[in-house]
């Protein structure tokens, strides 16, 4: 297989992550016998800086060719501490996913048993946590009109949605349940947002054609509780795009490490994977930033792709990683491997280039080359 993919980098440790991700891809071409070509191209603080622009033209259209895009990430300090900068790095993505009309954000959430000491819950409470969050990604208050009074003293931003914005989501999402537990949660505030209702107005609807699937809902304030008090009652969320950005970011914690989550960005063409964490200025070049999330985001492309025995192999080799303590910095801050040790273990792996047993001792922390 064939598959052209434009690479983004971003900004912060974005490039570091995003080439560990790249070093896999290319272990599991060399495996399987396919062939990925890449082209990189600018986007956020970097772009500003380079061209101007958050988001080039040039960006564009490489990613409207392209069969998939992976996206490391996005900020900067200089702009994130300056609410008055006219152009900002994030609107160089909000921007891409409009261009890309990707109206669907996919966040898988799960926990691994390695690490459930690192979680802020209880272990009984987080064992076989396994939910899958449907955001809703081009619309809603992100997208709507923005206004602020000459005096500064009044601001609007607008709410908006559309029958058929919340249906073509809506879909993707219960198709999913049916793939899983057959369970789907509308998460919203039905009880006070006229957008909610007609999101609870058009999912019941929807619902209908997908009778094997149970639907609850949730207001998004007891959502927010249950994540903590109960995660393992969910399966597949469903939500609008404010709401989704912040329960999935609630929900990463869960795991232990913001750096272990990946996510899809998929619509009407090309899709779009990136890990949810920022740009994390403060260890960008330093070669401590954890690119498992990068590297998951990456299987989940090759499942996009219709790989899913490539992309199994790449989750099989985190946890590898994982089970064995080869961990960055913010999982053991005292015993930790770099960065570009986890993507070389991880790319080893996939091309089957370890012996039997491994000796930790063996392996140096910048380089996986095992003595």
């Amino acid at each position: 297989m064939t598959k052209n993919i434009v690479v983004i980098e971003g900004d912060g440790i974005g490039p570091e992550v995003t080439r560990q991700s790249v070093k896999v891809l290319n272990s599991i071409a060399e495996q399987f016998g396919h062939e990925f070509n890449y082209s990189y191209h600018l986007m956020g603080a970097d772009a500003i800086d380079k061209t101007g622009n958050p988001l080039p033209d040039e960006t564009i259209e490489a990613s409207l060719n392209s069969d998939a895009i992976l996206f490391g990430a996005i900020g900067h300090p200089k702009y994130d501490n300056d609410p008055t900068a006219k152009v900002r790095p994030e609107q160089g993505l909000l921007k891409l996913r409009k261009s890309l009309q990707l109206f669907a954000n996919i966040r898988p959430v799960s926990t691994y048993p390695a690490l459930h000491h690192l979680s802020p819950l209880k272990t009984k409470n987080i064992e076989d946590v396994d939910f899958i969050i449907y955001r809703e990604l081009t619309g809603g208050i992100y997208f709507g009109k923005k206004e602020t009074d000459a005096d500064g003293n009044r601001a609007l931003d607008d709410c908006t949605y559309t029958r058929e914005e919340i249906e073509r989501i809506a879909h993707l999402a219960f198709k999913q349940a049916q793939l899983r537990r057959k369970k789907l949660t509308l998460v919203d505030k039905a009880n006070v947002l006229e957008t909610s209702r007609l999101w609870r107005k058009v999912v019941k609807e929807i619902a209908a054609q997908y009778s094997d699937v149970e639907l609850d809902f949730l207001f998004v304030d007891n959502a927010a509780m249950q994540i903590i008090l109960n995660p393992k009652q969910f399966d597949v969320v469903l939500t609008e795009n404010m709401f989704g950005d912040i329960i999935s970011d609630e929900a990463s914690v869960i795991s232990g490490s913001l750096g272990l989550l990946p996510s899809a960005s998929v619509g009407k063409g090309s899709a779009l994977f990136e890990p949810i964490h920022g740009s994390y200025p403060q260890a960008a070049g330093k070669d401590i930033a954890n690119p498992l999330g990068s590297i998951l985001s990456a299987a989940m492309m090759l499942d996009h792709f219709g790989l899913h025995k490539e992309a199994e192999l790449v989750r099989t080799a985190v946890n590898w990683t994982l089970q064995n303590g080869f961990v960055t910095k913010d999982i053991d801050p005292v015993n930790f491997y770099f960065t570009s040790t986890i993507g070389e273990l991880i790319s080893d792996f996939v091309g089957n280039k370890f012996p039997g047993d491994i000796n930790k001792a063996n392996i140096e922390l910048r380089k996986s080359t095992i003595i």
